[in-house]
């Protein structure tokens, strides 16, 4: 099975400059915990919701100040839609990470793929290695 048989499309990139209190209300309003950060829909990096909590909130920051670029995380890992799903899946887990932008060869973000999205098409034994590997602490 290939990654763009499971991956969400229509996914908003946000430029750097975005305002740290946008990306929360966008992350809040649409229930989601990643935000592809980069200028033309090419990808520059990622912010999740817990790069907000550990990079700005946790380090006494002034939230008002800060932007996407100042939170995210550069050189994201990204997947094609013509990837494997076996094969994406054993990135998360490498990479201790549970979503993973889709880019054209352009870098350009056309959809994004959680670990939620695969296990429904991963086997349950699979599922569960990879989700115990992404789990694990970060040294």
């Amino acid at each position: 099975m290939k990654i763009r048989e499971l991956m969400h499309k229509g996914i908003e990139v946000m430029p750097p400059e975005t305002p740290l209190s946008k990306l929360a209300q966008k992350m809040r309003e649409e229930d989601i915990g990643a935000i592809p950060v980069g200028t033309k829909d090419k990808l520059q990096g990622m912010v999740t919701d817990r790069d907000i909590t550990i990079r700005a909130v946790a380090n006494g920051k002034d939230l008002s100040k800060l932007t996407a670029a100042d939170v995210m995380t550069k050189g994201a890992v990204c997947c094609a839609d013509e990837d494997k799903v076996h094969d994406v899946l054993h990135t998360m887990e490498a990479k201790k990470i549970r979503r993973i932008p889709v880019c054209d060869q352009s870098h350009r973000v056309i959809g994004m793929i959680s670990l939620g999205d695969i296990s429904a098409a991963a086997t349950d034994k699979l599922t569960a290695e990879v989700m115990k590997a992404v789990s694990a602490h970060h040294a």
